[in-house]
């Protein structure tokens, strides 16, 4: 825990570093070392009376509540603002005070959670499965210290600078990059395995359980020191010099990592100057670069989203040492020359050239002929039989877009037509259930007819029950993603099975980038497996099919009646989530007699139960039988060949899943 300590203290120093991403495992208190830096945080002077938390010696000329000409000077604590995973848009920015606005017919502003939030602490749980409109909201705030409200008549602006804290646990799903990068800090944080530490963490939990007071007491004195220590590395902040020789570290660190941006350096410099601030110093060393960076890059250097964020601290050390020393200026004959030894274009540095990487873009595609096409060496399997060993994907690629016909009502996302809470209003309805949307022109016109006949006096406005109508809206839904993959023998072959993964890996980043939900079920032998349950991780998704082994039979009935039953527990556990089945075979069928009469049985049983389907054909060589395209008849979706999966080159990247079916049955 001590990254995520002094992480939090540093935001508490300077609160120019941006934040802390707190990543780790469940049951690690998280939350817990979060909102106890509330009450280590120095109090703030705001004027008297401001909803908005203006500061006296920097009054806002836009805030809502002002001007503040002569008005008197308060004080209260920092607050930290906890926002739900749940929340409302309305309540994140403000809204119009209807209440206001209907009995007393005046226009007038309710702050939400940001204003509150202004040079205090935004804290929010579980901060990875906030809902895509939210994190737009976020994003505009935390760009530009202010927000923007425009909405039921309503145009406001106002200051919210804040320190922004988010707790998540990667088995979840990550991070919608543009968000991620506005983290200042990340930390990862687990468990100790050490029974002596775990012992004092219960040990402590107890007591605070059996006397909350007597145990808050016994570490008062701690807390104090630790607020007056903060209060004193604020001060000294101004006076810490930050030179050249540790800005030229900082950037080349950021060069040497590849980071995109200029953020990063940013970031890290104003991190190495809260450090030095807290040891009471007012020069940055390069230990305060170092720790920097460990805390500031490895959230930064991800290029897509399945790579774990990380640092390498040997490299680390290796451009830091490069550049201890002032950089002198080139003499009359220009720069020096670095040597054969130091890497370059044809070195063997890590920048260096080299032979591609195995599996990457330059491999023959999945048509061609030769030794690729062997199949992979076999291995003795525990249980009996041979398989072959995992091979790598492919590089991912931009897929086309598949998505359930109709329009659903599921989770927000980027995928399918779905009436939701974000999107456009498209019309306006009485409600159903709990109001949840006012549609505020369409309520004044239901009531409008009504005022003479219900005694209207002076500008409030007589409202019945029945005049309210909410607003529908239209946006997109995220769907389950259940991907069926053929992991049997006549898959096995390397550069089939190498291109079959990248294919897969590349939906994969496609269901992540649209916030699906994606499970996965895998055949080979003598049944099915699910080898990944439904869940908003895609990376687990992409390390299961990383490490899958193909070899034995093809029992295609098997895999596509477990997908029944997988996709039959979860509409009863979320029904509004629409499902779309992703079938990735080559259409053969082993196993049994009549395996493949019964494989297309359960084909239609998936269909008969209306499941969008996408078969991606994944047969090669010159001689074709079709089996895939047939399977994709029966299931009443269509077939997509690895080559017309890609996005480049296709003149529209929408297809309906079922459309085929449809004008089969218009033909």
């Amino acid at each position: 825990m001590d990254d995520l300590r002094l992480g939090l203290l540093l935001n508490a120093v300077s609160p120019a570093v941006g934040g802390v991403l707190v990543r780790g495992e469940k049951g690690t208190a998280k939350s817990t070392m979060v909102r106890a830096l509330a009450g280590l945080l120095p109090s703030i002077g705001v004027v008297a009376g401001c909803r908005f938390a203006c500061d006296p010696a920097a009054v806002d000329p836009q805030c809502p509540d002002g001007p503040h000409l002569g008005a008197d000077r308060g004080e209260r604590p920092a607050f930290l603002v906890e926002l739900p995973v749940g929340v409302s848009e309305d309540r994140v920015v403000g809204s119009l005070d209807l209440e206001r606005a209907l009995a007393e017919g005046v226009k007038a502003y309710e702050p939400g959670l940001l204003a509150k939030a202004h040079r205090g602490v935004l804290y929010i749980d579980e901060v990875n499965l906030l809902q895509d409109h939210l994190v737009d909201l976020l994003l505009d705030a935390a760009a530009m210290g202010r927000s923007y409200v425009e909405r039921e008549g309503v145009s406001v602006r106002h200051a919210a600078r804040f320190l922004l804290v988010g707790t998540m646990n990667p088995e979840e799903g990550e991070l919608r990059p543009q968000l991620l990068d506005r983290f200042g800090l990340t930390v990862e944080i687990a468990a100790t395995r050490d029974a002596d530490e775990r012992a004092e963490v219960v040990r402590r939990r107890l007591a605070y359980d059996a006397d909350p007071a007597a145990f808050a007491a016994r570490w008062d004195g701690p807390e104090r020191e630790l607020a007056e220590r903060i209060t004193a590395a604020r001060e000294l902040l101004p006076d810490v010099e930050l030179s050249d020789l540790a800005l030229r570290q900082i950037t080349a660190v950021c060069a040497a990592f590849e980071v995109d941006g200029l953020r990063a350096d940013i970031v890290m410099a104003r991190t190495a100057v809260a450090l030095a601030a807290w040891a009471g110093r007012t020069e940055v060393l390069e230990e305060d670069v170092r720790t920097a960076a460990r805390l500031a890059l490895p959230h930064r250097r991800r290029r897509n989203p399945f790579d774990a964020p990380g640092l390498d601290e040997e490299q680390l050390d290796r451009t830091l040492a490069k550049h201890q020393q002032p950089e002198e200026p080139d003499g009359p004959d220009g720069p020096e020359d670095d040597g054969p030894g130091d890497g370059g274009p044809d070195g063997g540095g890590p920048d260096g050239g080299g032979a591609p990487e195995p599996g990457g873009p330059d491999l023959p595609s999945s048509g061609e002929a030769g030794a690729d096409e062997a199949p992979v060496p076999p291995q003795q399997r525990p249980g009996g039989g041979r398989e072959s060993a995992p091979v790598a994907a492919d590089q991912p690629y931009r897929t086309r877009l598949f998505k359930v016909d109709g329009t659903g009502r599921g989770a927000q996302g980027r995928r399918s037509p779905a009436e939701t809470d974000a999107g456009h209003t498209i019309r306006a309805r009485r409600p159903q259930g709990r109001l949840s949307r006012l549609h505020l022109s369409a309520t004044l016109r239901a009531a409008a007819p009504h005022q003479a006949a219900r005694g209207r006096a002076g500008r409030a406005l007589v409202l019945r029950r029945d005049d309210l109508r909410e607003q529908v809206r239209r946006g997109r839904e995220s769907n389950l993603v259940l991907f069926v993959v053929d992991a049997s023998g006549s898959m096995a072959a390397r550069q089939r099975m190498t291109a079959v993964k990248g294919a897969v890996l590349s939906l994969l980043m496609d269901a992540y980038q649209r916030r699906d939900k994606i499970g996965l079920v895998t055949f080979r032998g003598t049944g099915a497996e699910l080898a990944l349950p439904p869940t908003s991780s895609v990376e687990v998704g992409a390390a299961r099919l990383e490490q899958l082994p193909t070899g034995g039979r093809t029992p295609l009935e098997a895999g596509l009646l477990r997908a029944r039953e997988v996709l039959r527990v979860e509409r009863l556990r979320d029904p509004d989530r629409r499902p779309l089945l992703v079938v990735v075979t080559d259409g053969r069928a082993t196993g049994g007699k009549d395996a493949l009469p019964r494989a297309r049985r359960a084909a239609g049983l998936l269909a008969a139960q209306g499941v969008a389907a996408v078969v991606l054909d994944c047969e090669s060589g010159p001689v074709r039988l079709g089996l895939a395209r047939e399977l994709a008849a029966h299931l009443n979706g269509d077939a997509v060949s690895l080559d017309e999966l890609r996005a480049e080159g296709v003149a529209s990247l929408v297809r309906e899943a079922r459309t085929t079916t449809m004008t089969r049955k218009a033909a």
